[in-house]
């Protein structure tokens, strides 16, 4: 039955969850290869597992309770020891923020990760060492419980945490962020651990913890009001909670009781909650991980009470930010925020793409996926997971990550031009996260329901025939191969049809009607089903042992354009983005379209050994990145980007060709602006690639000849492009398609002035020659056209792009035809504004981002245009600061604005601190003697604000009122 939000309901059934339509496979009936690529990262998180002790992941919660800490060390950074004169305060002898002296706010949330992942580790391996620990984490978690009981100073039994109950009532009075540190989202990773603990390891002592702090939970929130818990979920960071109501709605699966559904709906934040519902997107400027989490509790809700919105809401968010938001390697957000919809070069900044968000987003995905069966949600999997989750370990192949300590794992993976990874984060929120990320990666390769199993990711791994009666064994170097073998191991006697559901992968999509399709062949036997990219192709037979189902996925090294910006582009090949090493700070300007082939492809610096083959040259290509870890591409080395190293990359870089190429070979002619406003290259490939070599002449043919007649090109520059065209090595088949004969090993051309239209002739001289005559029209150097007109910018431009200074801009024309025409008119536009005469150098005096045109027109009329994008900030952002000062203590808030480029950071420091970036609102304690607190803002733009300063007063003496 509907249980009405924020309301108490009475007598609910808790049904099993009747809209999935596929199941995870049991813990312990899927697992890994050791030879496929997540294997290293998995085996050095196992390590961590299996060698940190559980008394330091105990430790901040036994100090808590008043028990023996055993000597051990907490983990440190967020998970500490917190101040040593706080106290474990209830809510009625807290002594106020002014007196309070706290540290460590968020401690307890990493071991709850922490219980997660050796859960998770045991569900994987089956290893019994790792079940004695959860067995011994679980245990000292209840002792701990029974402690804090035992005291009578918190509101319920159930309370479990690393610090005492203040920070929950102080969030009912609506406290600031730095006062408290979402106290809710710290209880949720507890539980979330817990219920692993209950379900991947079968503890039942971790049920009856859980248990407790869900009835605690419900009997702090049953007594608020509707307005005040939206108020507190809507406080930022102060009022994250994780995914609690997730957590919650899967206990009540369990224990079938109405008020642990209700304590789930009570986290329902409803504003957000019916705008995805209903498809209105309000994401810009929310806190991307405080608010994906609640959407995987809403699909658990929607289980048991079949309301409709719960689902449209997850559904709604999830399209909300795949793509439009979500960069190449499947990660989100700038600062932890999300921008405005549909953009991902324009919210490129230097801290994109936190690892709890692609964690969180992964799991959203894979929850929907079981209530849909859509390829859509698998597609994203393996583009996060294969992307930023591998990259986000530190190198698994350097003895020195074998840490023994630490999850040697990123916070942020940025995406700005020359980023570096920062490794490490243990008691961070992402180093919780990547405890558990990459213990699990065998949970979404398959997927069942009954007589159907869905393989969605294609690394090496055996599923038992114990979870769906038909054992399989995935073999291959995916993604490093574009060969998949699927193997029947076994088949249960009483196991009737059967229907695998093969993923053919979204990014299979066709860039042009060139592009080759995927093969499924089932016993050495091509498949009459034709596979479909983005979708499941469907295999169904009464399977025996020893049948073989190949696949054949055609990668090629492709370049893809963001969204919102064709100019921005990242590189990949298969679902593997890769990224370009170097320590240039602006972006890797490179000809993507001159090093094309005839496919739409592009052509690697180093030729394989694949001849004419595309699939042999793949092959090849591939072989070598997984032997080398590297590739050359346009004079750089590529590497992908789950490599895991520390060097400065690039993950989108700028297509930017200045001259007309063809697979690397150069004309020297520039790759001007048509009047249509595509450049030469830009028309020819508009379709994204060709069939044949004939039909990319024939396209050039039109594209040649509509510049010359439009005064683009010259008569001998278009001339140098056809010939360079016609002898370019394409890599394809020869000119007629497939069965015209072996390919040429060189290609020569000659032009001839003898035809009404531009047009082609071929003739294989030999076999390994093929000649190309061009028939250029007789009138073809008597076009009379109108003459060029370029931009020329000058003026201090920062790493990331943008005009610091308002830049000066020049015109210039030229003449290309034979034309004598001196009457010419110059002009510029900006944006879509009026057209002025050019008469002189001028200052472009403007702010933001803006396009420039430029016009040249002669006496009779025509005209030919050229245009440039500029991004112009010259001035600083803006702080505003508030200082509140309550008692011992004087809490600072921060406030940057910057209109043009945007605030890229805030920071700060004081006595005892470095320059650090301002995360939120942050507590001083005041002291003796005044202190000068500093801080500026920089923004996108790289403008730096002159630092300013905030004095906090001495502390005045104990009785001093004055």
């Amino acid at each position: 039955m509907s249980v009405p939000i924020n309301a108490e309901p009475r007598g609910v059934s808790v049904p099993s969850a009747a809209a999935t339509n596929t199941l995870p496979v049991e813990a312990g009936l899927a697992s890994l290869d050791d030879t496929g690529i997540f294997a290293p990262p998995r085996d050095k998180m196992l390590h961590l597992a299996r060698i940190y002790p559980t008394d330091r992941i105990l430790a901040v919660f036994r100090a808590n309770a008043g028990l023996d800490t055993r000597g051990a060390e907490p983990p440190g950074g967020w998970e500490d020891w917190g101040h040593s004169n706080e106290q474990a305060w209830g809510e009625r002898d807290y002594p106020g923020q002014g007196k309070a002296q706290t540290a460590n706010l968020l401690r307890g949330h990493y071991a709850g990760h922490f219980l997660s992942m050796l859960a998770l580790a045991y569900a994987g391996t089956q290893d019994q060492h790792l079940k004695t620990k959860v067995d011994d984490v679980v245990d000292g978690l209840a002792q701990c419980q029974q402690a804090l009981a035992a005291t009578g100073r918190y509101s319920h039994p159930g309370f479990l945490a690393a610090y005492g109950e203040w920070q929950f009532a102080r969030l009912e009075h609506l406290a600031p962020y730095g006062e408290i540190w979402a106290p809710y989202y710290t209880a949720h990773k507890i539980m979330a651990g817990l219920l692993d603990a209950y379900e991947l390891a079968g503890n039942q002592q971790a049920l009856s913890v859980l248990t407790g702090m869900a009835d605690w939970v419900h009997h702090r929130l049953h007594n608020l009001t509707p307005e005040r818990r939206q108020q507190m979920w809507s406080l930022y960071i102060a009022g994250e909670f994780g995914g609690m109501n997730e957590t919650l709605a899967r206990l009540a699966k369990i224990t079938a009781r109405p008020e642990h559904l209700a304590a789930a709906q009570f986290f329902d934040q409803t504003e957000l909650l019916e705008a995805c519902a209903r498809g209105e997107d309000i994401l810009d400027g929310k806190h991307a991980n405080q608010h994906i989490p609640q959407f995987i509790g809403y699909l658990h809700e929607y289980d048991l009470t079949g309301d409709q919105r719960y689902f449209d809401a997850a559904v709604g968010l999830f399209n909300m930010v795949v793509p439009g938001r979500t960069y190449a390697h499947g990660g989100s957000g700038e600062s932890e925020l999300w921008g405005r919809p549909n953009t991902q070069a324009g919210d490129i900044g230097r801290r994109n793409a936190e690892t709890c968000v692609a964690y969180n987003m992964i799991k959203l995905a894979r929850e929907l996926f079981m209530r849909t069966a859509d390829p859509i949600y698998t597609d994203y999997i393996e583009q996060a997971l294969t992307n930023q989750i591998l990259g986000s370990r530190k190198n698994a192949d350097s003895a020195s990550t074998r840490s023994d300590t630490s999850p040697e794992v990123t916070y942020m993976f940025p995406v700005h031009p020359g980023a570096r990874r920062e490794y490490g984060n243990t008691g961070t929120c992402c180093g919780g996260t990547g405890l558990e990320n990459h213990v699990k990666y065998q949970d979404s390769i398959f997927f069942t329901a009954p007589n159907q199993t869905w393989i969605s990711l294609y690394s090496p791994a055996q599923l038992s025939a114990e979870a769906n009666g038909i054992g399989l064994r995935i073999e291959g170097d995916y993604p490093y191969s574009t060969q998949v073998r699927v193997v029947v191991d076994a088949v249960h006697e009483r196991t009737p049809e059967h229907t695998l559901h093969l993923r053919i992968p979204g990014w299979l999509a066709p860039a042009s009607s060139a592009q080759e399709s995927p093969v499924v062949k089932v016993n050495g036997q091509r498949s009459d089903l034709t596979p479909e990219p983005g979708t499941y192709l469907s295999l169904t037979r009464h399977w025996q042992p020893g049948d073989v189902v190949d696949l054949q996925l055609p990668m090629r090294l492709r370049a893809l354009p963001t969204i919102d910006d064709a100019s921005v582009q990242h590189l990949q090949i298969g679902p593997v983005v890769l990224a370009a090493i170097s320590d240039q700070q602006s972006s890797l300007q490179l000809p993507l379209l001159g090093l094309r082939a005839l496919d739409g492809s592009l052509v690697p610096d180093t030729r394989t050994g694949g001849g004419e083959d595309p699939t042999a040259n793949t092959e090849e290509l591939l072989r070598q990145l997984r032997r080398t870890g590297s590739l050359d591409f346009a004079g750089l080395q590529w590497e992908p980007v789950h490599s895991g190293s520390d060097t400065s990359y690039h993950m989108y870089v700028t297509a930017a060709d200045d001259t007309i190429a063809f697979a690397g070979e150069d004309s020297g002619v520039p790759n001007r602006l048509r009047p249509n406003g595509q450049t030469v290259l830009e028309s020819l490939w508009a379709d994204g690639g060709f069939p044949t070599r004939r039909a990319f002449l024939a396209r050039t043919a039109d594209v040649v000849s509509a510049a010359r007649e439009e005064g683009v090109l010259s008569a001998a520059e278009a001339e140098k492009v056809l010939i360079t065209a016609a002898t370019a090595p394409l890599n394809a088949a020869p000119l007629s398609s497939p069965g015209h004969g072996d390919a040429p090993a060189r290609n020569s051309s000659t032009v001839q002035g003898t035809g009404q239209r531009v047009r082609f002739q071929d003739s294989a001289e030999c076999e390994s020659v093929e000649h190309v005559t061009w028939h250029l029209p007789v009138h073809w150097h008597q076009i009379t056209a109108p003459p060029l007109v370029s931009i020329s910018i000058t003026g201090q431009v920062s790493p990331t792009g943008w005009h610091t200074e308002h830049p000066q801009i020049t015109l210039t024309a030229e003449q290309l035809s034979n034309s004598t025409d001196q009457d010419l008119q110059l002009e510029y536009q900006v944006d879509d504004g009026a057209w002025n005469t050019y008469r002189s150098l001028f200052t472009l005096d403007v702010e933001g981002v803006h396009r420039l045109r430029a016009r040249v027109t002669t006496a009779e009329g025509t005209a030919n245009f050229a245009e440039a994008r500029l991004q112009i900030d010259s001035t600083p952002p803006v702080t505003a600061h508030q200082v509140l000062i309550n008692g011992s203590g004087a809490e600072i808030r921060l406030r940057a604005e910057d209109s043009v480029s945007g605030v890229e950071r805030v920071q700060w420091e004081g006595p005892g601190t470095f320059w650090a970036t301002y995360q939120g609102p942050f507590v001083r304690a005041l002291t003796e003697t005044e202190q000068i607190i500093e801080f500026a803002a920089t923004d996108v733009a790289g403008n730096e604000e002159p630092r300013r300063q905030i004095v906090l007063p001495a502390r005045q003496p104990e009785g001093d009122h004055r």
